[in-house]
């Protein structure tokens, strides 16, 4: 089967991808060449804004190094028709693309999916992405997770004022784009102020309470198993005389880009400290369970003045690892592991 619909940032990648595969020999004679009888291999299928970020030289040698080849997909070709492979790597949208994974996966069981299509359309939709979260109740001697009171809104923008008044929702709101598409206009990021303002936003989008967190976000990268924490600098808190004073709503930049790091800055240690270990590895493993995800990341926030009370505001898949440090050793052993349980099963 070939790809004739539209996949979303592929940027000219078909002609990129050929080019690599033409200076790739065969899978087979790469194990003889390295040296390496029961190599790993994976092939990708990535935007080209993700091979950017993601495929590093260190991550690349770094693969090499430990028999894992990386290998290029063609998505002009028919899948059949290349490989084979242990890993398949991707993140491309689009039906068609989602619908020729699924098939191939039935095909072909022994390939491992990174991430299966179905598991990922769950975290593209920014409701039922927290409907998991909420579903947990997760509280124990090491805190609580729960997510900020939200509202969709899927038409009317004129019916948003009464929307929010009849939901109890209290100022200021968070607005955020209902689907996750890849798109940059999907990451927007707007604060109200006020009811009134409210029809100026575009639905389909999700409404949520605006919790003050210190003005630090907790970015939680997830690899398998295997858990990382970084800091971000975030919105600032919002004192009532603020709310008092500004009316209307505020478009910001996405906060958790790499330039906003808060690991290395002096802060108060209250804000600072990170979510205890305990909690997040009990929520990552409801999540995997939740979710059938094996790349994500959670972006959380402390709720200011407290040290346990914590909440989840957006899950990613397949995040920007570039950005999580040692992320080249922690993927190349997680897609060891991978094989490793898989020849032993």
């Amino acid at each position: 089967m070939r790809l004739t619909g539209e996949i979303t940032e592929i940027d000219g990648e078909g002609k990129e991808s050929q080019k690599e595969l033409n200076s790739i020999p065969d899978p087979g004679s790469l194990s003889i060449t390295l040296g390496f009888t029961q190599q790993v291999v994976v092939g990708y299928a990535l935007t080209s804004k993700k091979k950017e970020s993601f495929l590093q030289p260190k991550l690349e040698c770094l693969a090499r190094n430990k028999g894992i080849l990386l290998i290029p997909i063609d998505v002009n070709r028919p899948l059949s028709e290349q490989g084979p492979f242990d890993v398949l790597l991707h993140k491309l949208l689009g039906k068609e693309w989602s619908q020729l994974l699924e098939d191939y996966g039935l095909k072909h069981p022994e390939v491992m999916i990174l991430d299966p299509p179905y598991a990922i359309q769950h975290v593209h939709n920014r409701q039922s992405m927290l409907q998991d979260v909420a579903a947990l109740s997760l509280t124990d001697c090491h805190g609580r997770v729960c997510v900020p009171k939200q509202l969709v809104i899927e038409k009317d923008p004129s019916s948003i004022p009464d929307e929010v008044t009849k939901s109890g929702l209290k100022l200021p709101l968070v607005a955020k784009p209902l689907f996750v598409d890849g798109s940059s206009k999907s990451h927007e990021l707007f604060l109200a102020y006020d009811k009134s303002s409210l029809s100026n936003l575009e639905p389909p989008l999700v409404l949520q309470e605006f919790v003050n967190h210190g003005g630090v976000m907790f970015k939680v990268y997830v690899i398998g198993e295997t858990i990382k924490v970084v800091r971000r600098f975030s919105l600032p808190d919002v004192c009532k005389r603020e709310l008092s004073k500004h009316g209307g709503v505020f478009q910001f930049p996405r906060v958790s880009c790499a330039a906003a790091s808060a690991d290395n800055v002096d802060l108060d240690p209250v804000v600072a400290e990170l979510p205890p270990q305990p909690l997040l590895e009990r929520l990552v493993k409801e999540l995997h369970h939740r979710l059938g995800l094996q790349l994500f990341n959670v972006d959380m926030i402390r709720e200011h003045g407290t040290r346990d009370l914590f909440y989840v505001i957006d899950i990613n898949y397949f995040p920007g690892y570039g950005k999580m440090p040692d992320y080249e050793h922690i993927f190349t052993d997680f897609l060891l592991g991978l094989m490793h349980r898989k020849r032993v099963s």
